[in-house]
């Protein structure tokens, strides 16, 4: 087992992440005398989906007070009308963990009004991992805790991705036309770490444009795609508006797109950046490090992108992430295009190689495993 940096709340919450990432496990350690409620137990799900009064009646069976697991909670959203009542009557306490907030949102649903925080489960970080992190392996096979500990991993990740097919698309009813978005999927996957093209993936999928957005909004609402906004304060030029496409883990790209063994050089880029973004994500939402993660792109100057915009109050961070050992002059471009950003504390580039320092004009160069330390004393400043 190792530790995550997720730190239990004392009052209801909600708990949100993609199959596989962890969340039953942690529950299991941190709250190992909650009473249980799992709906993936297709018997119980039915009987609850027949009569909800079953599940009013066995939280009334409970002392008041008590905490109460109920996993994926998304396949009876109904529930959370006697869950609410339980909190307000009897001040219960509830562990609502979820891998799709589709039906949440679809159902217009409030998720308790407030009465619940909302925490977040990703795939593990490497301060999780400790010593046995391996970078080489995490953009190989991902860090998706059921990938990671996993003696098969590869055959693993391709069932997984059998599975979210099955469960999370075809099962939810997510989606009308299944074979549209299994030929969807894999492009979706070539398109990690990229803004998307809707014209050009509704013809190479064979839908109607509308019909990709839709197939977009489900890799959001399950949980393994989110999109990264650019960032549109007016520096000089005109932002683009478009938002980045990246899914959560690299191994499940990997597995999208049908590949195995090593990655191949053209893959490292997409896979490093992914990589970061998971984790500036992980760190803003588990540990409020900072409040919002962007990409900045001047509509006007090309080959002047920053990979990530990162804020925290009024200060904010640029990083650029290259999947290079050698550190070269044009790596620093989009670095200096950004100089003169309202607080702007600090441009960091992180990199595979050993060199370490500062330019003369400010630029921090990182190794990754600095970059890593520099998120372990929770601070990317230097």
């Amino acid at each position: 087992m190792f530790p995550r940096l997720l730190r239990p709340p004392k009052s209801s919450f909600f708990l949100f992440g993609p199959r596989g990432s962890g969340k039953t496990t942690w529950l299991r350690e941190h709250f190992p005398r909650a009473h249980r409620i799992d709906l993936l137990d297709e018997a119980r799900y039915q009987r609850y989906l027949a009569d909800v009064s079953l599940f009013e009646r066995e939280l009334r069976a409970l002392p008041a007070g008590s905490w109460v697991v109920v996993d994926e909670v998304q396949r009876l959203p109904f529930l959370l009308n006697e869950v609410h009542r339980a909190i307000e009557e009897r001040k219960m306490r509830f562990a609502l963990t979820g891998s799709s907030a589709r039906k949440f949102r679809r159902a217009g649903v409030n998720l308790l009004a407030g009465r619940a925080v909302r925490r977040a489960m990703y795939p593990f970080a490497p301060e999780e991992l400790g010593e046995a992190f391996d970078l080489h392996r995490a953009l190989r096979i991902g860090t998706l805790p059921l990938i990671w500990t996993s003696e098969d991993p590869e055959d693993r990740l391709a069932a997984y991705a059998r599975l979210y097919l099955k469960e999370e698309i075809q099962a939810e009813a997510a989606v009308r036309n299944l074979q549209g978005f299994a030929r969807f999927l894999p492009i979706a996957a070539l398109l990690h770490g990229q803004v998307v093209n809707v014209s050009n993936v509704a013809r190479d999928a064979g839908v109607a444009r509308t019909t990709v957005h839709g197939y977009v909004e489900v890799l959001q609402d399950t949980l393994i795609v989110a999109l990264l906004p650019s960032f549109e304060a007016k520096l000089r030029v005109r932002e683009r508006k478009h938002p980045k496409l990246y899914f959560i883990d690299p191994g499940l790209v990997r597995a999208l797109k049908g590949a195995k063994g090593d990655p191949i050089a053209e893959e490292r880029g997409a896979l490093l950046e992914g990589f970061v973004h998971a984790m500036l994500c992980l760190y803003r939402d588990v540990r409020g490090l900072w409040d919002a993660v962007h990409y900045w792109a001047p509509a006007e100057a090309r080959n002047t992108e920053v990979d990530f915009l990162v804020s925290a109050g009024r200060e904010r961070f640029a990083l650029e992430v290259k999947a290079s050992a050698r550190v070269r002059g044009e790596h620093f471009r989009g670095l200096r295009a950004i100089e003169g950003l309202a607080g702007l504390k600090a441009r960091l580039l992180v990199h595979l190689g050993v060199e370490t320092g500062r330019t003369s004009d400010g630029i921090d160069v990182l190794p990754f495993a600095v970059f890593c330390d520099r998120l372990r004393r929770r601070s990317l400043a230097r």
